[in-house]
């Protein structure tokens, strides 16, 4: 199993890679909300000795591997809604979502 990301995805962090000095787009997760956990965005500056790389529609996404059991399997899309833009997380690993939608059980 991997990590994937859509066309939409690949074609944002393309587009701001190269202003940033990135190699990469790096997706985690940290202790978050009242479920437990939220997701992590950024872009990676470089890759790290315990990181998995998934290359995807010319983007490297880059995960650490210690945050694999909580997105293995997952898909993220960008989707853009009126003026309004985002990443979409679908992770098979979810258990439960908060009321509020910022956090997440596994």
């Amino acid at each position: 199993m991997s990590i994937t990301i859509t066309e939409n995805v690949a074609e944002h962090v393309r587009s701001h890679i190269e202003n940033n000095q990135a190699v990469g787009l790096r997706l985690g997760v940290k202790p978050s909300g009242c479920s437990g956990f939220g997701y992590t965005v950024e872009y990676a500056e470089a890759v790290e000795e315990d990181d998995a790389v998934f290359d995807q529609h010319g983007v490297q996404v880059v995960v650490a591997r210690r945050h694999l059991p909580f997105l293995e399997g997952m898909e993220v899309d960008y989707v853009r809604d009126g003026i309004n833009r985002r990443y979409d997380f679908r992770n098979p690993n979810v258990r439960d979502l908060c009321g509020c939608g910022e956090s997440f059980t596994v």
